[in-house]
């Protein structure tokens, strides 16, 4: 994983982002309806609250009404913290189930970006643009670029600075933020 990934604002929570597959997959799912560096600073809250572990199973193991207190906080990981705490244990449940509780099998068992792209759209939460943003995450902070990466990551492949996977520093972050709400401004998506 890269060294830093800095998103949150919080040098504790990059760091954790860069390091621990998992994190990065939970901030990815949170990362929606709520302003993009609070979703990805909840992995360390979230780990923080579970006595500084983070890990697949854990979570998918933890009760589930326990699990949606700790999302409740306060402050609250998510705007919609109770549907939110129940995609991180399904998400958690799939990793578990699917890849021996080791989320960055998600992108290891892949050999080429439609398998990338297939594996996490397959994901609990992880519609098609989660999937292909992330597919650009992995390949523009990551290297983690399998043959094909570039189409299964659709407009999020490009060197526009578009989404997350734009962002390797704060003035980029700021660059993504502008971006986007300049498109919103013109009633178009991230994806246009």
């Amino acid at each position: 994983m890269a060294q830093r990934f800095p998103v949150t604002g919080d040098e504790v929570a990059d760091q954790l982002l860069a390091a621990n597959p998992l994190a990065l997959l939970i901030g990815m799912l949170l990362d929606q309806q709520i302003p993009m560096e609070r979703a990805f600073l909840a992995p360390a809250l979230l780990r923080e609250r579970l006595g500084d572990k983070l890990d697949a199973a854990t979570i998918a193991a933890t009760d589930p009404d326990e699990l949606q207190a700790t999302f409740k906080g306060p402050p609250a990981l998510h705007r919609f913290w109770g549907s939110m705490a129940k995609r991180v244990q399904a998400l958690c449940q799939t990793i578990v189930d699917n890849y021996d509780g080791d989320p960055a099998a998600v992108w290891q068992r892949a050999s080429t970006g439609d398998e990338l792209f297939a594996n996490l759209h397959a994901l609990p939460g992880y519609g098609k643009e989660k999937a292909q943003i992330f597919t650009a995450l992995l390949a523009k902070r990551f290297d983690v670029r399998p043959d094909g990466w570039r189409e299964a990551a659709g407009p999020f492949g490009d060197d526009t600075p578009r989404s997350v996977a734009d962002i390797g520093s704060r003035r980029a972050f700021e660059q993504v933020r502008n971006w986007k709400q300049a498109q919103r401004a013109k009633g178009l998506s991230k994806a246009e």
